[in-house]
């Protein structure tokens, strides 16, 4: 009874305010607000409110949420263990029978020399074959765009 007295209340003053939004040529937000302050009352139309006010004060209710409420942190923390384990039986199984076939590049995994390691010595002839390479194919790049 004080549940539906509210929401009425709550209605009426919604709609007042729509008045005056209304009054001061502002009629988008006053037909907005007037939709809103007509919820409250269409809920106690519906019964929603008694329902929701039973609820509320009903032991049995809240020992719902509470089961509920325990069964999510179940939910969760089994999830959290699972992931911190690496996945259920299965999962682990084919993850080891990956882990047991051939990489399919070795030498790809192998450790960087470092951030400022270079090579000890350079073959003399080397940079120039080299370069003479890179440029043959720029040359070959450019002449296919008939640059």
């Amino acid at each position: 009874m004080i549940a539906e007295t509210v929401c009425s209340a709550v209605s009426a003053a919604g709609l007042g305010i729509a008045v005056v939004t209304a009054y001061r040529k502002r009629f988008l937000a006053a037909a907005r607000i007037a939709a809103y302050s007509l919820v409250p009352i269409g809920l106690v139309m519906t019964g929603t409110v008694q329902w929701l006010a039973d609820t509320a004060f009903s032991p049995t209710a809240w020992a719902g949420f509470g089961v509920l409420g325990a069964a999510w942190l179940l939910f969760s923390s089994t999830r959290a263990v699972e992931r911190r384990r690496g996945g259920t039986r299965k999962e682990r199984r084919e993850a080891r029978a990956a882990g047991q076939r051939e990489a399919v590049a070795p030498t790809a995994s192998a450790p960087s020399l470092g951030p400022g390691a270079r090579p000890a010595t350079r073959p003399a002839s080397a940079p120039r074959a080299e370069s003479a390479d890179d440029f043959s194919d720029i040359e070959a790049i450019l002449k296919k765009h008939g640059i």
